[in-house]
């Protein structure tokens, strides 16, 4: 019924020292790597080729406004009008262990140190080449759709907020968050796996902030699973099958199912503002179902493979009938909302509440804010005078309840601190309508958007469309909570930039984009003003790279720390080389593989390669020293299962060396651990 392609490339960037992108900690810096990002593509195409849609799931905390500006004059380079800002949408999704500093907008530069070159390059080159791969693998096959319930996976992670809906709507829900799965399967012609796109709601924070190795924590760990499983044979990342594992309306919904308690007495801290007896907020934390983050991330996306496996084989519902998009750039900071025949709001210029701040169970925040301030603080008012301004009256009138901290909508030092100009999109593919929201809805926000969407298109005759909300798409612009959670101001109700009526403000949006495709429109729709794209090269506090050196007697590679002679399975495996800074291998290598694991063939005397960095069993530590010196750690948790025989790690870097003041070099190196044993239990 369609054209279909699939493609997978590696987005991951440098992996060390860059700030990773999710929990805003300054302290939280890359140091090595568990598994690689990726960025996932999927292309439909009518058979007569007339229209396409393309959707791009990428492993990173969310896409940016910048990000997608550069991957679209990319994609207009090579590909004239084909994939355009209607047709193409960009999902990230929405791991807290992925590189940042690829923003354009100044808050986002204090937590990630600026806008990073060599980061943002890494994401648009991997966004670009997925869908490279997908574009020349294009053939005929059929789309099926699946929906059905992950258990055991999620908690609200701001229930009083959640009870605040009116009771006759929270009535027609079963649970306080959004347990259903959607699944859309490809195949080609002849009924062969090609790839599979699952939306569900959770946050990828199963790693929690004192992680410092990249990786794209469960929904990536729920891709590994079922790629593994298709790709036969294949090293991580390799092979066609491709399984993408993209978010949806997760803004309230956590991993973290033991749920919240005081970290220093182990009592609950299930309460409106999260705080605990002693030590307060900072002290109250959630979670996962594993004796540690490494095995939280492997239980819940083990948990949601099995359930997206399990609608994969079941899928019969086939997707047929025209592929149409329609996309708008809205200013979001002036939007006049109709509630009713007699009353119209506005939207506000953006600004973060106090409680923004006070951070989440997953990640708290710092000093002594709590989540649910609706009032301010006289002394952090009075600092953020002082240092940025003070937030306009009708600004502060326009966010009534919300106490506000930081007036980004007013801040433009050195380029404005928060975008005005915002992506609305939605794409359909036959009877599936994809609602491609600009960053993170709470699950009543987003069971109201897919509800009025849907009604929308009823009313139009287009009946019984399956919509699913893609989260964190095109621009990030933090949450999107319902009007009476935004009135008691926790973490996401104060991440709710635009103020109050935010989300009446996306529903009229999206029912117009709605409306225009069921009525067949798309073409009247206006434009909107194009966001800007600030004249920035490269502004960062990130140290610059310096020549690598080696201690006495030693040469880059040598092994510092040998391995044992002998392990079973189960055991860990680790040794330690002289190292250098891996960010000289992202910024010479496209994809640099930095570790090997090699058993030994005695039939043809040979080595093959058995797992690589992309694997989750293997983890890449690097350490900084003094005066350019840094060590690297391999370990391999050997798993269950793993054949007996004699092994070898092997390590790749870069060094950086100087040849002159003005001139510096990246040469390859390597490193290889004694062999060992595996033996049988």
């Amino acid at each position: 019924n369609y054209l279909l392609g699939v493609g997978r490339a590696d987005c991951t960037g440098p992996v060390a020292e860059i700030p990773l992108m999710g929990y805003a900690n300054p302290d939280q810096v890359g140091g090595g790597l568990l598994t690689r990002l990726y960025s996932r593509a999927f292309i439909v195409a009518e058979v007569d080729d007339s229209r396409r849609v393309v959707f791009v799931s990428a492993d990173i905390g969310m896409v940016s406004q910048r990000l997608r500006l550069e991957v679209l004059k990319k994609l207009k380079s090579k590909y004239g009008e084909l994939y355009r800002q209607d047709n193409v949408i960009l999902s990230g999704t929405h791991t807290h262990s992925g590189p940042g500093g690829y923003f354009q907008y100044t808050l986002f530069w204090f937590t990630s140190k600026g806008l990073i070159r060599p980061s943002l390059n890494a994401i648009v080159n991997g966004i670009v080449k997925s869908i490279d791969i997908a574009h020349q693998n294009m053939k005929r096959g059929r789309l099926f759709i699946n929906r059905g319930t992950v258990e055991n996976s999620q908690i609200n992670r701001s229930p009083f907020s959640y009870l605040e809906n009116p009771a006759s709507e929270r009535s027609r829900y079963s649970s306080n968050t959004d347990k259903e799965m959607v699944m859309l399967k490809m195949v080609d012609g002849n009924g062969q796996d090609l790839g599979l796109i699952s939306w569900f709601a959770v946050h990828p924070v199963s790693m929690n902030n004192t992680n410092r190795l990249v990786n794209s924590d469960n929904v990536g760990y729920a891709s590994y699973l079922f790629e593994q499983e298709k790709n036969k044979g294949m090293l991580p990342g390799e092979g066609s099958f491709v399984a993408a594992f993209a978010s949806s309306n997760l803004g309230d919904v956590s991993p973290n199912t033991k749920g919240p308690f005081c970290v220093n007495t182990g009592e609950s801290c299930n309460n409106p503002q999260s705080t605990c007896p002693v030590g307060g907020a900072t002290m109250c934390m959630a979670m996962g179902p594993g004796n540690d983050m490494f095995d939280s991330t492997r239980i819940i996306g083990q948990n949601i493979y099995l359930k997206a496996r399990e609608l994969y084989e079941e899928a019969s519902q086939e997707v047929t009938g025209p592929l149409r998009s329609a996309h708008q750039w809205v200013n979001m900071s002036d939007v006049s909302v109709e509630l009713n025949a007699t009353h119209t709001v506005k939207t506000c210029k953006p600004a973060l509440g106090h409680s923004f701040a006070a951070g989440t169970i997953d990640g708290v925040g710092a000093f002594n804010f709590t989540q649910g301030s609706v009032e301010g603080d006289p002394f952090w008012d009075e600092i953020r005078d002082q240092l940025l301004g003070q937030p306009s009256n009708e600004t502060k009138a326009c966010h009534k309840p919300k106490p506000i901290l930081f007036s980004t909508g007013e801040m433009t030092w050195p380029h404005p601190w928060h975008p005005d100009i915002v992506d609305v999109q939605i794409a359909a593919i036959g009877s599936l309508a994809i609602v491609a929201v600009p960053g993170e809805f709470t699950t009543m926000s987003g069971r109201r958007l897919r509800e009025a969407v849907k009604r929308e298109f009823d009313y139009h005759g287009t009946p019984r469309m399956d919509v699913v909300i893609a989260g964190l798409c095109n621009v990030y612009t933090h949450y999107i909570t319902t009007y009476e959670e935004y009135q008691v101001q926790r973490y996401e109700a104060a991440s709710t930039i635009y103020g109050p009526h935010t989300l009446s403000a996306y529903v009229q949006l999206y029912r117009g984009l709605a409306r225009a495709i069921a009525t067949n429109t798309v073409q009247d729709l206006p434009r909107g003003p194009e966001p800007p794209v600030f004249n920035i090269r490269n502004v960062t506090l990130v140290p610059p790279l310096t020549a690598d050196r080696v201690p006495a007697n030693k040469t880059f590679g040598d092994v510092l720390q040998e391995v044992r002679q002998q392990y079973r399975a189960r055991e860990v495996a680790e040794v330690t080389f002289v190292g250098a800074n891996p960010r000289n291998s992202a910024e010479n290598a496209t994809e640099h593989n930095f570790l090997m694991v090699e058993r030994y063939a005695s039939t043809s005397d040979s080595w093959h390669v058995v797992q690589n960095d992309a694997s989750w069993d293997t983890r890449f530590y690097w350490t900084k020293g003094l005066l350019g010196r840094s060590n690297v750690t391999i370990e391999w948790h050997i798993p269950h299962g793993t054949e007996p025989g004699v092994y070898r790690i092997r390590y790749f870097g870069h060094y950086k060396k100087k040849l002159s003041n003005s001139h510096a070099v990246s040469i390859p190196f390597e490193g290889t651990s004694s062999v060992f044993e595996i033996t049988a239990l």
